[in-house]
């Protein structure tokens, strides 16, 4: 049903297809990579993750918004997707605590968004015709025009996007007072990631995207975590190559996604654009050395290939995705390194992978006893 109050809006696929729809959020026009969620809450959590930066998101959920938002379930500053597509978007919300409706919080950081939309079409398209560039407009309806605008937005591949939104200057996180002290190479960081390693006793300091071995280890850390990111692995040399020295001096070290990506291109592993990526909270992962199954979170749109992995010397797969068989982690048999391609910290998500936190700092005291 048309209501006269609400504003047009559109949405326009690269291939040409069009969902037509309301505005919500701020009025205006936004643009990237068209992506869907399979999660069905943690939407604040979502929407604040770096490692959607340069990606419109589509929620398959019916509703979004019925809770609000709260000032504490934040990954980052803002809002870091470029614009949201959705069935059902509340503008009245009901929760305790809660300190602005989701209309309010998108206004506030000038985000774009398209309601109305028959959301699991457009899910079920982008799984049948792969990832592709998208546009969502209240202000310009017209297809030709948008078309236009639409054809000058980059591809994700190849993209470099940690540079967008690493931080600038290297800070301190946690107790300094803490056992153990890591230093965390940041991509785009989730601050959940933060809150795991300073409730296992670690201090953090943590730097930009570009910082050298040399800026890394002069604090004299006792690891080094690769945070998550958005952007093309491959089109990052300079990590890549950090990394590789960073491995090469023995410290322990974990990654988490893109992490994990730049630590397997780091030896000599390749990485390849998925058909339409692993976002979600009910990823099922199993672990090959545990033959656990875990429930996981992930966010990702490339993946390191399994066969490069395989057949390499000194790597071990330790994780395989259970709905395409794609992997999910892997260990450097001589070096004290490994990573994982989901989200062990989560939020939004279950726990089920928490413990590769604790198998962290497991590395790091058995380094330190090692190293007295």
């Amino acid at each position: 049903m048309k209501y006269e109050h609400k504003k047009e809006a559109v949405l326009l696929l690269e291939d040409g297809t069009v969902f037509k729809g309301y505005a919500v959020g701020a009025k205006g026009t936004a643009s990237g990579e068209v992506a869907f969620n399979t999660g069905v809450y943690g939407y604040q959590e979502i929407f604040t993750d770096p490692s959607y930066f340069g990606q419109i998101l589509v929620l398959t959920p019916s509703h979004v918004g019925n809770y609000g938002v709260k000032e504490d379930e934040i990954e980052s500053s803002s809002i870091k997707i470029e614009g949201l597509v959705c069935k059902k978007f509340s503008q009245h919300h009901s929760r305790l605590g809660s300190s602005d409706s989701l209309q309010g919080y998108f206004e506030k950081d000038n985000k774009v968004g398209i309601s109305d939309v028959d959301t699991r079409a457009l899910t079920r398209h982008i799984r049948s015709s792969g990832a592709m560039n998208a546009i969502i407009s209240s202000e310009i309806l017209d297809i030709d025009k948008l078309t236009e605008v639409l054809n000058e937005v980059p591809s994700m591949d190849g993209l470099e996007l940690s540079s967008k939104v690493s931080t600038k200057e290297s800070y301190f996180f946690g107790d300094e007072n803490a056992q153990h002290k890591v230093s965390v190479l940041d991509y785009g960081v989730k601050q959940n990631i933060l809150r795991c390693l300073a409730d296992r006793g670690c201090y953090l300091k943590v730097f930009p995207h570009n910082a050298t071995k040399e800026e890394l280890l002069e604090w004299n850390p006792d690891g080094v975590m690769l945070s998550n990111g958005p952007g093309d692995p491959s089109a990052m040399p300079d990590a890549i190559k950090t990394v590789e020295n960073i491995v090469d001096s023995g410290i322990p070290l974990f990654g988490i996604c893109l992490g994990h990506q730049i630590l397997a291109l780091s030896q000599g592993l390749t990485t390849k654009k998925m058909h339409n990526g692993h976002r979600g909270v009910n990823h099922p992962v199993k672990n090959l050395e545990t033959t656990k199954c875990e429930v996981t979170s992930q966010n990702h749109g490339f993946v390191v290939e399994w066969d490069s992995a395989k057949n390499a010397d000194g790597i071990t797969i330790t994780h395989q995705h259970l709905n395409d068989d794609s992997l999910a982690g892997i260990r450097l048999d001589n070096k004290n390194a490994f990573s994982v391609q989901f989200h062990p910290e989560s939020s939004a998500g279950p726990n089920d992978s928490r413990y590769l936190f604790d198998q962290f700092i497991e590395n790091i005291k058995e380094n330190k006893e090692v190293n007295v």
